[in-house]
């Protein structure tokens, strides 16, 4: 006969048992959170470094660039120093830039101004210099592009689905228009029309890919941000879904803003920055 003392339940229980009933209970949130932050960085390093690589193919494409890739074309064949090198340097600058509209950095805004740079040249490396005076050349220079285009759309999802902060560019765009109040398309044409005249007067290739990058880029991010974008942990506020403003409620204001002006874009209410780094 089955007791029903409710003493009985207290006999010992063998170290077993004991070990297997702790491990039911013990939570599974910690090993959530950790799988997050690997899945953040690993997503953060590919992106950058794809970010990189797609700046250097659509640079051999010689079709055009996007304009804070104009002005380091120029900067480049000004003082001869390497893009990359000046990749870095400009996202240095624009750093400081933070300073005074009281923008805060975050890990990928670090990662962003170092790697984006390097990869760029390890891209250099890769891709052979293309004859950009020969019409001939367009059949692969034009894939090319587009192939960098996409390329870099994948990777602004992945870098800034990764959620650890704007890259020094957007985050210039984002504080201004905190601090402004102004729309965010309005503050990305003033400066980027800046970027683009000063790089062209500098020698930087303004092409038909220029204005295709500002076309498609809005678009495509789109695409690939909501589907790559980093979810809350069980018991976070945002978790992926359909709508890209509800799954990034958690962000942090830096992410949030980011986030928001391009999504914005992929929605017509406004254009994002045409260069996420």
């Amino acid at each position: 006969m089955t007791s029903t003392d409710p003493r009985d339940d207290a006999r010992p229980v063998a170290a077993g048992d004991a070990d297997a009933t702790r491990a039911s209970r013990r939570p599974l949130l910690p090993r959530t959170r950790r799988a997050i932050w690997v899945r953040r960085f690993v997503q953060l390093g590919v992106g950058v470094f794809l970010y990189g690589i797609a700046i250097a193919m659509m640079v051999r494409a010689g079709v055009g660039v996007a304009p804070w890739d104009v002005l380091t074309q120029g900067l480049a064949r000004t003082t001869g120093l390497a893009f990359g090198l000046l990749t870095i340097i400009v996202g240095a600058i624009v750093l400081a830039l933070w300073i005074p509209i009281k923008q805060k950095p975050g890990i990928g805004t670090v990662v962003n101004i170092v790697f984006v740079g390097l990869s760029a040249e390890v891209g250099f490396a890769l891709i052979p210099v293309l004859d950009t005076a020969s019409l001939g050349s367009l059949w692969i220079r034009i894939p090319l592009f587009a192939a960098g285009l996409v390329v870099l759309a994948i990777a602004t999802g992945l870098y800034v689905g990764a959620r650890l902060g704007p890259g020094p560019r957007d985050g210039l765009m984002t504080g201004l228009v905190a601090r402004t109040g102004w729309p965010v398309w309005i503050v990305r044409t003033g400066i980027e029309v800046v970027v683009v005249a000063v790089g062209w007067l500098l020698g930087g290739n303004v092409g038909i890919g220029t204005i295709a990058f500002a076309v498609l880029i809005g678009p495509l991010i789109g695409i690939f941000l909501p589907r790559m974008r980093v979810p809350e942990p069980e018991g976070g506020a945002a978790v992926a879904s359909a709508d890209p403003r509800l799954a990034s409620a958690a962000s942090s204001a830096a992410e949030l803003a980011t986030e928001a002006a391009v999504e914005q874009a992929a929605a017509g209410t406004a254009r994002p920055s045409t260069n996420p780094a």
